[in-house]
């Protein structure tokens, strides 16, 4: 299972979506590259053994085998004649495009349902991030999103007044954040020797459940060492340097070192 490297390639996504949806500030920056990050881990339902199947004991294994089983069951009524003798269950009907865009515009829906619909779908993200990633990121996410509250506070109104109006930006974005973390899971079982069939039902060469994927050389065995020390590390450079501001910093870091450095030469 790719659960670390899903998760961060989700924070990282999220990171570098939010200011295409007019997301800039820390406050709202965090909290939607933490539910990118944890629907990274949804297609994987589709697998007894993942981290998101055993997130909440029973109830998510029943979700796991309904998931199973529903993959299943659709790759046989929809494959195609050059299709593989498969179960259809793992890296099948989670692991597209359409599901997706699916399950965003059915978070979305939820979004706008009402403040504890965005809540538990906002939750759900922030728990599986956290089940992989570790519990900093819930204390980064609680910390945005006190701050979010509290610049949502107006004189005059009260502090649900604030949690409602947080809540109602959350429900802005986050089948955005649900559809985004899904399609970069594909995206990266597509860089393994496995691929991924994110364009079902798409029919390629014969087959509706074409797995696409890099060149031979290209591509690494999940939980290899490639994704141990090149993978992962890369995500996790890259989820610093997206956060808002902290690529200013680092350029002020490296001009500061370099000038120190001019200094001392010129000294000597």
């Amino acid at each position: 299972m790719m659960g670390r490297s899903h998760a961060l390639s989700g924070w990282c996504a999220g990171l570098a979506v939010a200011p295409l949806i007019g997301l800039t500030s820390v406050a709202e920056v965090v909290p939607f590259a933490a539910a990118t990050a944890g629907y990274a881990l949804v297609p994987d339902l589709d697998h007894p053994g993942a981290k998101a199947s055993s997130l909440l004991g029973p109830i998510t294994r029943i979700v796991s085998g309904a998931v199973r089983t529903f993959s299943g069951l659709l790759y046989r009524i929809t494959k195609g004649p050059r299709d593989e003798d498969s179960t259809g269950k793992h890296r099948h009907a989670t692991h597209t495009l359409a599901a997706a865009v699916g399950l965003g515009f059915l978070a979305a829906g939820a979004g706008s349902s009402g403040r504890w619909a965005v809540l538990a779908v906002a939750l759900a993200g922030l728990l599986l991030a956290a089940d992989v990633l570790g519990d900093w990121i819930i204390t980064i996410v609680i910390g945005a999103a006190v701050w979010s509250v509290a610049g949502a506070a107006i004189p005059g109104t009260t502090a649900a007044d604030a949690v409602q109006a947080g809540l109602a930006e959350i429900g802005s974005w986050i089948g955005v954040a649900v559809a985004v973390g899904i399609f970069v899971h594909c995206l990266g079982d597509s860089l393994t020797r496995a691929g991924c069939p994110w364009l079902w039902p798409l029919p390629i060469r014969g087959e509706t459940w074409y797995e696409i994927r890099l060149p031979k050389l290209l591509r690494f065995r999940t939980g290899g060492w490639v994704e141990k020390a090149v993978i992962a590390p890369l995500l996790v450079i890259g989820g610093v340097l997206l956060l808002p501001g902290a690529l200013s910093v680092v350029q002020g870091l490296l001009a500061a070192i370099v000038s120190t450095t001019s200094v001392w030469v010129a000294g000597g």
